[in-house]
């Protein structure tokens, strides 16, 4: 008996004395930066160039690990189930806000079960069709669309992906029901457009700008306020005759709960020492995606956006009736 209190006396002290020294000593080894969609989607392109970013202050790879599959909350459990050492991160898009409305039987909670790192970036989406749809422009689309209701096919990258989300505020905005086509990410979704198989999208400009430019695919608008300088020729969605119409698709880094705040603030110094990386930064840049500002790129704004996003998204979502499989 009164050897095993000692054993375990000294178990924990071995681990109240090691605490500090592993934080002190992080990184020591390669990070795992969690993307929870599909590879050469925009997500995993915005992922790899942030861990690239990472990679040179922390002195150690950050690489990108792909785990798909119900919205991201397949990935987002994995890291949530983690050990909380810092090697282990989530970057993950607005679907961290949605996925309780969306997923009833959530296996984590997106505020209790994580430690906010901060948000990395914003960008806009872009309204797109085939090539061969016989609409002009956004107002045209949308008549399109309303004269041939269910016929036409809205392709997505799967429930609580960011186009299939914005394909719920235009069916609010516009009073449009087109059939949903759910894909498994991103890109199945934009060859099957570029091929004529779906005809309209809303998706994040990373995944369109090479194929607007290239001719393979129409853009209509962008959903932010002000034009994107990667695609300068196409109007806002206000301009385009959408007005009070924005959707914002925004990414942050968070790490396991009770990751040690030492590993917290040094993966946020590597954060905003990434997001300044001229490279890094001329990189997103083409892609059409905005880096936040370095006050934007804190657990705590991190923590105030996602709290705010959730309160705005659940009521959309349950009025809209939308119910993911897991």
């Amino acid at each position: 008996m009164t050897k095993n209190i000692l054993t375990t006396a000294f178990v924990l002290a071995g681990a109240l004395l090691s605490g500090p020294s592993l934080a002190q000593d992080y990184p020591t080894r390669t990070i795992t930066m969690n993307m929870p969609y599909s590879a050469g989607g925009p997500g995993d392109t915005i992922a790899r160039l942030l861990a690239q970013g990472m990679s040179g202050p922390l002195k150690q790879q950050v690489i990108v690990e792909n785990t798909t599959g119900a919205g991201g909350s397949i990935g987002s459990a994995k890291v949530a189930a983690s050990p909380p050492d810092g090697y282990n991160l989530l970057l993950i898009h607005i679907s961290h806000a949605t996925n309780p409305a969306l997923y009833p039987k959530l296996k984590y909670d997106p505020i209790k079960d994580y430690e906010p790192i901060g948000l990395a970036v914003d960008l806009p989406s872009v309204f797109v069709a085939r090539k061969d749809l016989p609409a002009a422009n956004l107002a045209e689309m949308i008549a399109w669309i309303k004269t041939n209701k269910e016929k036409v096919n809205y392709a997505h990258a799967g429930i609580g992906s960011a186009s299939h989300l914005c394909g719920l505020l235009l069916n609010t905005a516009t009073g449009t029901q087109p059939t949903q086509i759910a894909y498994r990410g991103a890109g199945p979704a934009m060859n099957d457009m570029m091929s004529g198989q779906v005809d309209v999208m809303c998706d994040q400009i990373v995944n369109v700008v090479g194929n607007v430019d290239g001719g393979t695919i129409k853009g209509y608008a962008v959903t932010s306020t002000e034009k994107a300088p990667a695609l300068p020729k196409l109007p806002t969605t206000a301009e385009a005759g959408l007005p009070g119409f924005t959707y914002t698709v925004w990414y942050g880094l968070f790490a396991p709960k009770g990751t040690p705040k030492p590993i917290i603030d040094k993966l946020v110094a590597a954060l905003n020492v990434a997001l300044k990386d001229e490279t890094v930064k001329s990189r997103l840049a083409g892609l059409g995606v905005q880096p936040v500002a370095p006050e934007r790129a804190t657990p705590d704004a991190l923590a105030a956006h996602l709290k705010s996003e959730i309160d705005k998204w659940t009521p959309i979502i349950k009025a809209a009736g939308v119910v993911g499989a897991q």
